[in-house]
């Protein structure tokens, strides 16, 4: 397969695999709880399924797809498995059903991403300029999953899991065209510290790793107070199509993940990351702008909406590619899932919990027996941790040395 239809063959890939999740992920707390009327901590919880997800990944991804299984057969099971969970999950309706449910799916979902990502960066010629590009997709399929999701109404319906179901299966089939990978670890003893990435703790020694993996776990605490109630606080607003609307974010997705090599080339990775926690504190101070009825209210919240692709590109996927460039060829695999557990894993954990929590503590009871927020309280507090993390960042992070 030449390098023109393998990126093709990629960018289809990660336009399914985010489809998946735009169609579901961004409207959840909405569903829960006017749907399902789950409390602020439990839609926390649901919400920190993900994280528990992405905490069992590295032990399925090195215990058995690194040494049993090539990549596309793992992702066609995956896929299906995690279709066949779609479809059970839109029938649960109490917390005790939907919960070790969400857990489940989320542990085939992520995966997923790992996996794929491993074997794009393994094919891809010039992985540094072309994963970002081929990346772009995946924005696109999570404007497509939240714009399908808008047009049948389904936001605060159980039908987001029957398309996210619809796409799995679609994603599982699909992989099985993806070039064969072979297992990298075929009859090898695999330790966990390993599996967890923990051979890449050696790199902590160096002062700025340190602060960047400290800074990173801190930043996804405030991280995860938008998507656990951005869907939520929109519709409170009274607004209309707010999955489709929501995926103006992916559209900035798109535009910044275009310009993130270029960013890097001429500003290092020090600038880039730092506009990237200073998006998530801009961000946060919009939205809490936004809640006092003003006449910029509206243009604040879709100023925040924007922000994202400075805020996930310049941080994330920046953060991915300075992590690969500090790791040698040996603990390059282990520096990528540390970083991921770190991520999406317990980052995530600590900031969806905590979301949910903070959302329920200013619920506040209305007459006519529903629910409102009190949203600045909810908005104001990660603007304030996200600005802590900035100045940290700007004090103790060094670039790295460039290489000869």
């Amino acid at each position: 397969m030449n390098q023109s239809q393998l990126k093709i063959k990629l960018s289809i890939f990660m336009f399914l695999q985010y489809f998946i999740w735009g169609a579901w992920y961004v409207s959840l707390g909405n569903y829960l709880f006017n749907t399902l009327h789950f409390s602020g901590a439990q839609i926390g919880l649901a919400y920190g399924a993900f994280a528990i997800g992405a905490m069992i990944a590295p032990f399925f991804v090195g215990l058995i797809a690194d040494r049993y299984f090539a990549s596309e057969k793992i992702l066609f099971v995956l896929g299906v498995l995690g279709g066949a969970l779609m479809f059970t999950i839109a029938k649960a309706g109490d917390f005790a059903t939907y919960y070790p449910l969400v857990i489940a799916y989320c542990a085939t979902y992520v995966p997923t991403l790992a996996v794929g990502n491993s074997l794009s960066l393994h094919h891809l010629a010039n992985a540094k300029s072309d994963f970002p590009r081929v990346k772009t997709l995946s924005a696109v399929g999570w404007i497509a999953g939240g714009v399908t999701l808008s047009l049948l109404k389904g936001e605060q319906s159980n039908i987001q899991y029957y398309i996210a179901g619809i796409g799995s299966v679609a994603l599982g089939l699909f992989s099985l065209t993806l070039p064969h990978t072979p297992p990298k670890k075929t009859g090898a003893d695999v330790k966990i510290g390993e599996i967890l990435g923990l051979d890449a703790l050696a790199m902590l020694r160096k002062p700025s790793f340190a602060i960047f993996i400290g800074c990173m776990f801190l930043i996804c605490i405030p991280l995860y107070f938008y998507f656990v109630n951005m869907n939520q606080y929109i519709t409170e607003l009274g607004w209309t199509y707010s999955a489709a609307k929501m995926s103006l974010a992916q559209v900035s997705d798109i535009i910044f993940l275009v310009l993130l090599p270029v960013m890097l080339a001429k500003f290092g990775y020090k600038k880039t990351i730092f506009i990237g926690i200073a998006s998530w504190v801009l961000r946060y101070f919009l939205l809490a702008g936004s809640t006092d009825g003003n006449a910029m209210a509206t243009t604040y919240i879709f100023a925040a909406i924007l922000l994202h692709g400075v805020c996930y590109d310049f941080l994330f996927i920046a953060g991915q590619l300075y992590v690969d460039d500090e790791a040698t060829e040996k603990t390059r695999g282990a520096a990528q899932g540390f970083i991921a557990f770190i991520l999406w894993g317990v980052g995530n954990f600590v900031g969806s919990t905590w979301a949910g929590n903070h959302q329920g503590k200013f619920s506040l009871a209305q007459p006519q027996g529903t629910i409102a927020h009190d949203w600045y309280q909810i908005w104001i507090l990660p603007a304030w941790i996200a600005l802590a993390v900035l100045v940290v960042f700007a004090i103790f992070f060094r670039d790295p040395a460039k290489k000869s």
